[in-house]
């Protein structure tokens, strides 16, 4: 008769690499949502994308689905490390790395959707790294289009001067084509 191996013990990690490897995710997430923005949503996702940049007066968007897709990278890490469902095989920090693109879905959806978009709550800052967020992401609007355009981030926000510049240079080059409030 065949013995079966056992598998290899992994000790459960400790709560201070939980916590740097969630605080980490959460981080890393801006750099993907950034990207993600920048190359697939102004690319070849701007089918769902375009909606958002168009006024309407809808609830939902065609965009409020790469929010799917964020929820699907989290749920599909959750899984992998779950050991209930994938036993002996799963892998302890994919639990952790879930939890950190569930942390920052929620960030996004208060600051991009809630603060931003004013889609849930009615609250213009007036000052601060808040009233910078919109600000920037009002200059990301300021473009028609997928072409171009500044402040790709959800989270991080540049110098609204600087998108600014960036902007009126872009729109100089043939790059970009500006809303006439910004034109000048």
């Amino acid at each position: 008769m065949a013995s079966r191996e056992e598998p290899a013990y992994n000790p459960p990690m400790s709560t201070l690499a939980i916590i740097a490897l969630i605080l980490a995710t959460v981080a890393a997430m801006e750099g993907v949502a950034w990207a993600s923005h920048k190359y697939i949503m102004h690319g070849f996702g701007w089918a769902w994308h375009r909606d958002h940049h168009e006024p309407h007066e809808k609830m939902l968007e065609k965009n409020d689905l790469f929010g799917l897709v964020g929820a699907a990278m989290s749920i599909s890490m959750f899984v992998v490390g779950s050991p209930m469902i994938m036993e002996a095989g799963a892998w302890e920090p994919g639990t952790w790395i879930g939890l950190g693109i569930l942390f920052y879905g929620i960030i996004y959806t208060l600051v991009h959707d809630g603060l931003v978009h004013q889609r849930y709550f009615r609250w213009v800052p007036r000052r601060g790294y808040a009233k910078r967020l919109v600000q920037a992401h009002k200059l990301h609007h300021a473009t028609i289009g997928k072409e171009g355009g500044v402040s790709f981030g959800f989270v991080l926000a540049r110098d609204p001067a600087k998108l600014k510049a960036e902007l009126k240079a872009q729109r100089e080059a043939g790059i970009a084509v500006v809303r006439e409030a910004l034109a000048d």
